[in-house]
């Protein structure tokens, strides 16, 4: 089987699971995140520890257990932002007292739980239980796929200047934009497909959350990149690893519920972005 062909099946499969636990949402919603925020951080420490160990022994590992039981249970927006504080401050603190050989890896350590945390708990906020939060996240879902693909194929036919050549040397300038481009056509689809009415807004936070999801693929290019990784993993056959797949899709998640959170602070009497 060629690598195109294990590519499509597994983008396939990957994409009916994760719509069908989306479509259910609560609890099962919850447990993919909570999958995903372990395999985010088990990925992170293969790729950032030098060595087998960090001089933390279970230390970070023991506080992501207790993240994702929180998760999984439900626990408010703020109880769950808290705990990632408190388990970035803890690995540090503790890393400091350590060997300075030991603290960089640490705090690599401390930024796995901050970028795993804050991953899953994006996700699973904004699907909660509501018509509004399935919506949210297939508005997302539609915004973020459709930039991937946009991009791949504009980059392709059009090329171009890079867009950044020390960080990902296969993105071009011209694939960005036929993200962009596509990351908005496919929300406002979507929206419209939805009922909402405010689509000007939604098109320009379509745009934010398209540019958003790209600056992610970037920044995991470049952690990938400043530690001699191709992929982050091998989990998903022609596709590398869970990172190489979600880092566009968490950052936009997160995107989107500081923009919601905004939006519904801005004015109490909004119905928000999405139809109930």
């Amino acid at each position: 089987m060629s690598n195109l062909q294990l590519r499509v099946i597994s983008a396939v499969v990957l994409a009916v699971v994760t719509l069908g636990l989306t479509w259910l949402g609560g609890l099962p919603f919850r447990l993919l995140c909570a999958a995903m925020t372990i395999l985010i951080f088990y990925e992170w420490t293969r790729m950032c520890r030098p060595v087998a160990a960090t001089g933390l022994g279970l230390l970070p590992e023991a506080l992501l257990l207790v993240f994702v039981g929180a998760l999984v249970a439900g626990l408010p927006a703020s109880w769950l932002l808290l705990l990632v504080a408190v388990m970035v401050v803890v690995t540090v603190v503790v890393a400091s007292m350590r060997q300075p050989s030991m603290r960089q890896a640490g705090q690599w350590d401390a930024s796995g739980l901050a970028y795993a945390g804050i991953s899953g708990l994006s996700l699973a906020l904004l699907r909660d239980g509501d018509h509004s939060g399935l919506v949210a996240i297939l508005f997302l879902f539609a915004v973020v796929w459709a930039t991937d693909i946009a991009a791949y194929f504009v980059g392709r036919a059009v090329g171009g200047p890079k867009l950044a050549p020390s960080i990902s040397p296969g993105k071009t300038q011209s694939g960005a934009l036929g993200g962009a481009v596509g990351g908005v056509v496919a929300g406002l689809l979507l929206a419209a497909a939805a009922g909402a009415g405010n689509l000007a807004v939604l098109g320009v936070v379509a745009l934010v959350l398209s540019l958003v999801s790209q600056a992610g693929d970037l920044f995991e290019s470049w952690v990938k990149r400043r530690h001699n990784r191709k992929d982050s993993g091998t989990l998903i056959p022609g596709h590398g690893g869970v990172m190489d797949r979600v880092d566009g899709l968490v950052a936009a998640a997160f995107a989107l519920y500081v923009i919601g959170w905004i939006s519904a602070t801005a004015d109490h009497s909004a119905q928000g972005l999405f139809p109930a």
